[in-house]
């Protein structure tokens, strides 16, 4: 069993009418006939209620995953050679999102369903830490989603949705060297495995595990050895101070770990000559609603250290550094224009 140093309350939870309504919106959006003015009406929809937000993120977040909708989910106008098949996929979104009859729930159990039903879950820009039997930490980033099982031969983590932080429990026995009792992370493509420190230093292995959304999970080693295992490919072992990606057949050459890699876990975003529109994606993750970035200044550069925990101070200081306006159709629809 594991325990939580901090939940949020279950009444914080949009009920199944709210999620209902946002699946219907999913729906809508992706229908043949939708057009800018149903975007305007989503938006003022989202407004009304934190519920409504944290519904539509969810519905988001699903549908993304199903493929039900394309990577620029804030334009209006989507890829008419695809709105069929959009429209497939954002109907089984509704099955599941719209808290469907069971016997359709059970129809679509082999769709990607954890994130929502996992044993730990973060909000949008929330972060938390838990705590395990073991002795263990993970630090959960924005929008993350884990279980935690106890029930095989090594203790495992599955990582369905986001980004953690992983800090192992000393191991001064070396267990984990021979395999006997080594911490393992299982993702869509594969197992990570804590190999602790070759010298049997009496400290944990630290290292963050991200889920990108091209198919492939981002690795970060900040202390200690970590092999990496695709499911179909060979295994690589990768040490402190480097990182990778991975996908269920390769592992990518190892490059030196940045400073920028684990900075969130201190509530800070760096970017180094970073472009605008890389910038205000890595910045929406921690914010709700839609952040867009204006082709016209998408190519801008940007530098410097940005406070999650506030991410309008932090548009703030690109349009005082930039020639950049923000537009705020409302607190969940922002856009980057050129100043």
């Amino acid at each position: 069993m594991s325990r939580v140093a901090h939940d949020p309350a279950v009444a914080g939870e949009p009920g199944r009418a709210v999620l209902r309504e946002a699946a219907q919106w999913l729906v809508r959006l992706h229908s043949s006939d939708a057009g800018p003015e149903d975007w305007h009406a989503l938006a003022r929809w989202r407004a009304q209620d934190a519920a409504h937000e944290q519904a539509w993120q969810r519905a988001e977040r699903l549908s993304r995953t199903l493929g039900a909708v394309p990577v620029g989910l804030g334009l209006p106008v989507l890829n008419r050679a695809h709105r069929g098949v959009n429209r497939r996929a954002a109907l089984r979104v509704l099955a599941v999102v719209g808290v469907a009859p069971a016997t359709a729930y059970l129809g679509w159990r082999h769709l990607p369903w954890q994130p929502w039903a996992a044993e730990h879950r973060t909000a949008t820009g929330e972060q938390r830490t838990v705590q395990l039997a073991d002795g263990s930490q993970l630090l959960l980033n924005t929008a993350t989603a884990v279980d935690v099982a106890w029930d095989v031969p090594q203790p495992r983590v599955r990582l369905h949705a986001g980004e953690m932080l992983v800090t192992t429990a000393p191991d001064v026995s070396g267990a984990h060297l021979t395999g006997a009792r080594s911490f393992q992370v299982e993702t869509p493509q594969g197992v990570l495995r804590a190999l602790g420190h070759p010298q049997g230093a009496k400290v944990g292995t630290r290292f963050a595990v991200r889920l990108g959304e091209a198919g492939e999970t981002r690795v970060a080693v900040a202390h200690g050895t970590v092999e990496v295992a695709p499911r179909q490919g060979l295994a690589r072992v990768l040490r402190a101070g480097a990182q990778c990606h991975y996908t269920a057949t390769a592992v990518s050459v190892p490059l030196p770990l940045g400073e920028q890699a684990l900075a969130w876990a201190q509530g800070v975003l760096y970017a180094d000559n970073l472009r605008l529109d890389a910038f205000a994606r890595e910045l929406s993750r921690y914010r709700p609603g839609l952040l867009h970035c204006d082709p016209a200044v998408a190519g801008l550069r940007i530098s410097g250290a940005f406070q999650l925990r506030n991410t309008d101070q932090a548009l703030a200081m690109v349009a005082a550094t930039l020639p950049v306006q923000v537009l705020s159709r409302t607190r969940y629809w922002v856009t980057l224009l050129p100043g």
